[in-house]
């Protein structure tokens, strides 16, 4: 088996990690990853970059902004790759974000469930709707589907 060398080209790492070209330069330009320059300018990546790739797209595909991504690959290690404790020190700083979404993922869930069940055919027990702007007193967006302790009704 074939050792995968220590620094890719920026072809080879999209071909390793399924991103295009177009989106590793814009995630080095935003300093979500970093590469080194050869004597040819051209860009290399040590193969760690592999992971930090992984990791911003298994993010952004949970609805993270990039600036959280950031903030968070910002407490890695550069130089090296990620050991586990300094993986599972990213996850415990997020565990309460992602337990928030994933509250509301399941209320939204189980919101729309009943809307499609119902119709939609009786607004007067509808759970998302709101004559007369009611709900406004709660603050923009959808204080339906918002944890009480967001202001939700």
């Amino acid at each position: 088996m074939t050792k995968l060398a220590d620094h890719l080209s920026i072809g080879q790492v999209a071909e390793r990690s399924g991103v295009p070209h177009t989106a590793l330069r814009f995630y080095e330009d935003r300093g979500l990853i970093h590469a080194e320059r050869s004597s040819g300018n051209q860009r290399r990546y040590h193969r760690s970059v592999l992971r930090r790739i992984a990791f911003i797209r298994a993010a952004q595909r949970v609805g993270l902004s990039l600036e959280e991504i950031s903030a968070a690959l910002a407490t890695l290690p550069r130089d090296h790759a990620p050991t586990k404790a300094d993986w599972a020190r990213l996850s415990r700083g997020w565990q309460s974000e992602l337990d928030a979404r994933i509250d509301a993922l399941q209320r939204l869930r189980d919101r729309l469930t009943s809307c499609v069940g119902c119709g939609c055919l009786s607004l007067r027990h509808c759970g998302l709707h709101n004559p007369d702007d009611r709900l406004a007193r709660f603050g923009p967006g959808s204080p339906v589907l918002k944890p009480a302790a967001e202001g939700g009704a």
